[in-house]
């Protein structure tokens, strides 16, 4: 999947996330064009949180955006306690598919928002309602925060690999 630091700029680029500057610097451009390149360039040189950011400059998109947002949650849904959570997931998924109503989300979204502990869970609900780029992002950031406070630092680093990895995919599935 492509993108440009047009598109990258016009929704206001991610300082916040990496930096305008380190991305232009691997580019070789010292502006925005539109010039496509791969997506997985912005990971390579600017990390994941700044790819998954640039989610919001393909909105055409979101369904998989909201996918990928669930898939960082079901990788610390062993460690969430409660079971409303996972049913959250569960909805999530099927309404990113066309298969469950608004309805049935709000109540999920509902039930995973009174499940504070479980935020990957929430945030992947949430992809739903809102930005679906902005849910990846921070379904994963969740996700990571999760895993490092009920695992290992091991365990939240290959958390983290499996994020790059499922982020690859649902780029290379586009």
């Amino acid at each position: 999947m492509n993108i440009t630091l047009k598109k990258i700029k016009e929704h206001g680029q991610f300082h916040h996330t990496g930096g305008w500057e380190t991305l232009l610097k691997s580019k070789g451009k010292t502006e925005a064009d539109d010039v496509e390149f791969p997506l997985t360039d912005v990971l390579e040189s600017n990390g994941l949180d700044a790819a998954l950011w640039c989610l919001r400059c393909l909105p055409e998109h979101d369904e998989k955006w909201r996918l990928l947002a669930v898939s960082f949650a079901r990788e610390v849904q062993h460690l969430m306690k409660d079971k409303r959570s996972i049913k959250a997931l569960d909805v999530a998924e099927l309404y990113a598919n066309g298969k469950a109503t608004y309805g049935e989300l709000t109540v999920a979204k509902l039930d995973a928002r009174d499940a504070v502990y479980d935020t990957a869970a929430w945030v992947a609900v949430w992809a739903a309602y809102k930005d679906a780029a902005w849910a990846s992002l921070h379904a994963a950031r969740n996700a990571y925060r999760s895993a490092e406070a009920n695992a290992t630092w091991a365990e939240a680093d290959a958390a983290r690999a499996k994020q790059e990895k499922l982020f690859r995919a649902a780029l290379e599935a586009a």
